[in-house]
């Protein structure tokens, strides 16, 4: 796709690609245009606030953020935009990504993520399109198209 990136995903992590890739599979096949960036909120945060301090003014209308354990990731970019964030908690090998799952819907007053399930990178997707089919009548009209698919079976 080589149109301006509608959806941010930022992980924190190279390790986080494959679970993310439902999620680029499912913008692809919606046709959403996507840029992909990966910089941790410890361990590369002026990357973070760079990439999210200007995600509105390149044309993102949403971010979708994955992250493990800590999982600050998400906060960390809502408290840098004005977009709308969807949290990706990953699975870990320590407390099976409960710990990336609290950790996200767990944001201060002020700071929203949306969160959806464990390693739930495909629903991230869809919903990114939902919230884009809100003001744009192309991504509502995939989105109606796609639940019409899935109720045929």
């Amino acid at each position: 796709m080589d149109e301006q990136p509608l959806v941010g995903i930022i992980m924190g992590s190279k390790s986080d690609l494959p679970v993310m890739e439902s999620c680029t599979q499912q913008l692809w096949a919606l046709g959403v245009p996507y840029e992909v960036v990966i910089a941790s909120a410890h361990r590369n945060p002026e990357k973070v606030h760079e990439w999210a301090s200007t995600a509105a003014d390149r044309g993102l209308k949403v971010i979708i953020a994955a992250a493990g354990k800590a999982a600050h990731l998400g906060g960390v970019v809502a408290a840098y935009t004005p977009l709308p964030i969807v949290g990706v908690p990953m699975k870990t090998s320590d407390l099976g990504g409960m710990d990336s799952l609290l950790s996200m819907v767990q944001m201060p007053s002020g700071v929203p993520v949306a969160c959806v399930a464990i390693n739930g990178a495909k629903n991230a997707a869809i919903y990114a399109t939902q919230i884009l089919g809100a003001t744009m009548p192309e991504y509502r009209q995939k989105m109606v198209d796609f639940k019409k698919a899935m109720a045929e079976g």
